[in-house]
């Protein structure tokens, strides 16, 4: 993989997926001017001797105490240690990683008032593996995720844990064995680090690229599940998409055409078929999908303005030397988009279950009862079917909106917040319960199309089928199911199902 050369304001989606999938980053040189030209206008403001937030003032609610000069220092350094309040498990690695590439790349864009070495030191830490331990709760996303903020902003004056090749070590120690120094931050540097969005867009947008994954993973396996029941593919017919318009709905039936186009299975049916319509699981797949495909892209559109942009306050103009305070370290934006993406992981897996409990119904879909050749002494997929509805249901209870929720903070100073940081938090452990749901169709599938044997379904299928038999044989009698799951699962998580088929599948970013 190969290394992101990160262009303040400028990263396209694709790039910070590269990142999150464990692609190195870079800052582009080019941006040190900037960098230098905001961090010397903060200096000029400061020789004026006038009063300006964050600079030489208190935060929130103690914005009307001035600051001496003399400790100036101080203040930065208590702001980040004050702040560092945060609660529960650390964040995974790869969120952490794609923070810190977040932080990076609006640092540079000159309008924070951080000096070259505070963004050279982020940027070493990117680069050489270090990431800092950030307990996931206590953002409110307003002003900005400031406790998880502050503890990476911690960690880079030396305080709080760091995690190198896996090892937890005190932040001291980790910097110092890669040769790097703690800082002294400047005027405005520890409110610049701990202001912004960048913890909430982070976890947004890794729960945006794993449901980009799964819902191309639900594309094949709903195609596998609907040659399983000898379902039609006149529903995914252009003609009927195109009079409806909506963008996603198209390329959706597209794609199931293109995995079915060739199978000997739906060639069998194709005449002479008793049935006129499928159940909705099956048919109404590129309405369902494709409306989800389309909300993933609204969501991505949010994410990559977020991404590149400049969510902390006070913002530098180096042109006019001012310091303007405003509130573009509110993250609504983010909080509704991931309420958008919520609503996507719980519908995949809704139509997804509907599918599996289709499959395992033999007078739904024609098959032997729970996909077991000896049903009785056998109970094949009954309980797998009743794993994937726990895990639907526990996903629809987790969509509830995050961004209808308000509590004031900061003696009513901060009286209004988005709620964003949780209400992307809560999205990869959606994604995981959507993963394994998946995983169950595959399995499910897979099994029903064998019972159709010496028929086979399209090239695409059979490769995604072949796939799966790599690591899950044929259920031909009941066995520890947990390990079949975990394996298909893993198949899911990993991409593998969707390099197997190798058709260019509809997603939300190039």
């Amino acid at each position: 993989m190969s290394a992101i050369t990160l262009k303040p304001g400028a990263v396209p989606l694709g790039e910070w997926r590269a990142i999150y999938r464990g692609a190195d980053a870079r800052l582009d040189p080019a941006s040190a001017g900037a960098i230098a030209a905001s961090a010397a206008a903060v200096e000029r403001i400061l020789a004026r001797g006038e009063p300006v937030y964050g600079i030489n003032t208190g935060f929130g609610k103690l914005a009307s105490v001035r600051i001496a000069g003399e400790d100036l220092a101080t203040l930065q350094r208590n702001i980040v240690l004050s702040h560092a309040a945060g609660t529960g498990g650390p964040s995974p690695v790869p969120v952490v990683r794609l923070m810190l590439a977040l932080k990076l790349a609006s640092l540079a864009q000159g309008a924070s008032g951080v000096r070259p070495e505070t963004v050279a030191l982020l940027e070493a830490m990117l680069v050489r593996g270090l990431t800092p331990v950030i307990p996931g709760q206590g953002s409110v996303g307003a002003s900005g995720d400031l406790a998880p903020l502050a503890h990476m902003a911690a960690t880079m004056i030396g305080v709080g844990d760091i995690l190198v090749d896996g090892q937890r070590l005190p932040a001291a120690d980790a910097l110092a064995a890669a040769g790097l120094a703690p800082l002294t931050l400047g005027p405005k540097e520890g409110l610049a680090l701990l202001n912004g969005t960048q913890f909430s867009t982070a976890n947004a947008l890794a729960a945006l690229f794993e449901a980009e994954r799964l819902h191309q993973s639900a594309l094949v396996t709903g195609a596998l599940s609907t040659e399983a029941a000898k379902g039609s593919d006149t529903p995914f017919d252009p003609r009927i998409h195109t009079l409806r318009r909506h963008a996603g709905q198209i390329e959706t039936a597209a794609a199931l055409r293109t995995l079915m186009a060739g199978s000997a299975i739906r060639a069998s049916h194709a005449t002479g078929d008793e049935r006129v319509q499928d159940p909705y699981c099956l048919r109404c797949q590129p309405q369902v999908m494709g409306a989800v495909l389309d909300l993933l892209r609204q969501a991505a559109g949010t994410l990559e303005d977020e991404a590149n942009g400049v969510s902390d306050n006070p913002l530098i103009f180096p042109d006019t030397d001012e310091a303007l305070s405003g509130g573009n370290f509110h993250a609504e934006p983010v909080a509704f988009a991931a309420d958008i993406i919520a609503l996507a992981l719980c519908e995949i897996g809704s139509i997804a279950e509907r599918r599996i409990a289709m499959l395992v119904d033999p007078a739904l879909s024609g098959l032997p009862a729970f996909l077991t050749p000896r049903p009785g002494l056998n109970s094949g997929f009954m309980i797998p079917q009743v794993t994937a509805v726990a895990l639907v249901s526990e996903n629809k209870q987790r969509a509830y909106p995050a961004s209808v929720d308000s509590i004031p903070t900061s003696a009513n100073q901060e009286d209004h917040v988005s709620m964003a940081a949780h209400g992307a938090r809560r999205l990869l452990d959606m994604a995981e319960n959507l993963g394994a749901v998946i995983g169950i169709e595959l399995l499910a599938a897979v099994q029903g199309c064998e019972f159709h044997a010496p028929l086979t379904s399209s090239d695409a299928l059979e490769a995604a089928r072949s796939r799966l038999r790599q690591d899950v044989p044929w259920l031909d009698h009941d066995r520890h199911m947990h390990p079949d799951m975990e394996a298909a699962n893993a198949i899911i998580r990993s991409g593998a199902l969707i390099e197997a088929v190798d058709v260019a599948l509809p997603g939300v970013a190039a």
